[in-house]
């Protein structure tokens, strides 16, 4: 999802030429697309019930929360970060709330479970109260003219090897070694090659800076077929042994014993060792017949694209599917469509297919979401393949926490080492956002570089009376 209120993240892409006409920015791209009628975000069918004759269109003009709810909502909001310390949402609220259209449509827009950081749910409420009167609509989303791969990663990458970037693929980082002394300098990176195993180490000199990312939400995914599942969930301690090395990077250092400075960068085991806590299950959809849109398009009322997020209220997985603009991708043939969709419990046994989405090939995920829209498997079946890929680590970051647990961008004592990433910590800001991603790089690199110019403050709509009275208005429905 992109935002007018991601302000870094729009003013990095201001700066970035598109691959399609270098006269103009990915930024000037992003609006023109977005500026065109028919792309324009406006969802019909935000939610979609089980009726008696089949899919329902549910009413989410109104929140369906009580007084208390609204209550409890409120107070959460007003709450400090240190007087919720590390509740769960689920501590918070009645267990009525997590029926409520407000909540479905919260949790399915941002990934949120009951049992997450109230901390991290409060931020949210802060940080997209703007978005408050039109979560019934998504209509405060904007869109990449294709998928955001080939609309914002190959222009930045493009951009950045003109201006003389080596990038170095299939490179794992192992560790890093400081040098003697309080202050935190690192002075080699140690890798190996994913490929061969073959060992190496970059000396960092004195002029030389390191940003590294620590921790990842898509390390040690597992991909199935259209005919097999996933490969189940594994023990968490095999994140330390993952081909990424991500989680073994970052507790690396973090453990006393390796680092001597290792209580300046977190606790990653708090993010990495909850598994059953962070996973949900994403799969795409590659349809090489076009009923499925034509009749999908019927039932919400929405053409591909324009409608954002529909979630299924009443699937045991909780299930949302987003059918973007076509094509999807740069090189995506006329007579192909694709679409990506998701499940929060995927542990759970499925209305049509009996058995738990994780255990599930990607034609039964396609055949579940077939029944909740009433609609006949054929020709759709056999026409499409559907791509399954659990993810373990998807809302780790999520994850309740202790102060502490996240470092900060530049650790204290640090010379010429920044953190990157979903794990580190920005006061007030919310992860799971590519905002918060380039927010800390910016932030990063201005803090070791000294750059005049600082990253843009973090858009807070609660300043705004407007903002404020309007999703009062909304709350109060």
């Amino acid at each position: 999802m992109l935002n007018f209120s991601y302000l870094c993240t729009y003013e990095l892409l201001s700066k970035v030429p598109s691959l399609k006409d270098p006269a103009k920015t990915v930024k000037q791209e992003l609006d023109e697309f977005n500026a065109i009628p028919d792309n324009k975000t406006n969802a019909h069918a935000r939610l979609i019930a089980k009726g008696e004759k089949g899919p329902e269109i549910v009413d989410v003009s109104h929140m369906g929360l009580n007084t208390k709810e609204r209550a409890d909502l409120l107070r959460v909001a007003a709450e400090t970060e240190k007087q919720l310390g590390t509740k769960r949402i689920n501590e918070c609220f009645t267990k009525d709330f997590f029926d409520t259209k407000f909540w479905y449509m919260w949790d399915t827009m941002f990934a949120f479970q009951p049992w997450h950081s109230a901390v991290e749910f409060k931020r949210y409420l802060h940080r997209f109260i703007q978005e408050f009167p039109r979560i019934n609509s998504l209509a405060g989303v904007d869109r990449t003219p294709y998928n955001q791969y080939d609309s914002i990663i190959l222009p930045i990458e493009a951009y950045l090897k003109s201006q003389g970037v080596e990038f170095l693929y299939d490179i794992k980082v192992n560790s890093l070694s400081f040098c003697p002394g309080s202050a935190i300098t690192v002075s080699e990176i140690h890798f190996a090659s994913a490929k061969t195993g073959a060992t190496g180490l970059i000396h960092v000199e004195a002029h030389d800076l390191v940003f590294l990312t620590l921790g990842s939400m898509t390390a040690c995914s597992s991909l199935g077929t259209n005919t097999t599942p996933p490969k189940p969930l594994f023990a968490a301690e095999e994140a330390l042994t993952a081909p990424d090395g991500a989680w073994q990077l970052w507790s690396s250092l973090a453990n006393p014993s390796l680092n001597p400075h290792s209580s300046a960068f977190g606790n990653p085991a708090n993010f990495y060792t909850r598994i059953p806590e962070s996973n949900w299950l994403s799969f795409t959809v590659t349809l090489k017949n076009p009923e499925f849109l034509e009749n999908l398009e019927v039932v919400t009322g929405n053409k591909a694209g324009t409608g954002a997020l529909v979630t299924f209220k009443d699937s045991n997985w909780l299930m949302s599917i987003v059918v973007p603009h076509q094509p999807h991708f740069l090189n995506q043939p006329e007579n192909v469509q694709v679409f990506w969709g998701y499940g929060l419990f995927p542990d759970k046994v499925g209305n049509i297919v009996q058995k738990p989405m994780s255990e599930c090939t990607g034609a039964e995920i396609l055949q579940e979401l077939l029944g909740h829209l009433n609609f006949p498997e054929q020709p759709t079946l056999e026409n499409a393949i559907t791509i399954p890929c659990m993810m373990p680590y998807i809302t780790a970051q999520f994850l309740t926490r202790k102060h502490g647990d996240r470092p900060e961008v530049v650790p204290k004592g640090s010379t010429n080492l920044a953190l990157m990433g979903q794990f580190v910590e920005i006061p007030r800001d919310t992860v799971f956002t590519v905002e918060y991603s380039v927010r800390c790089a910016q932030m990063a690199v201005h803090e070791l570089v000294g750059t005049k110019e600082k990253p843009k403050d973090i858009y807070m709509g609660e300043h705004n009376v407007k903002v404020l009275v309007e999703a009062l208005r909304m709350l109060l429905t």
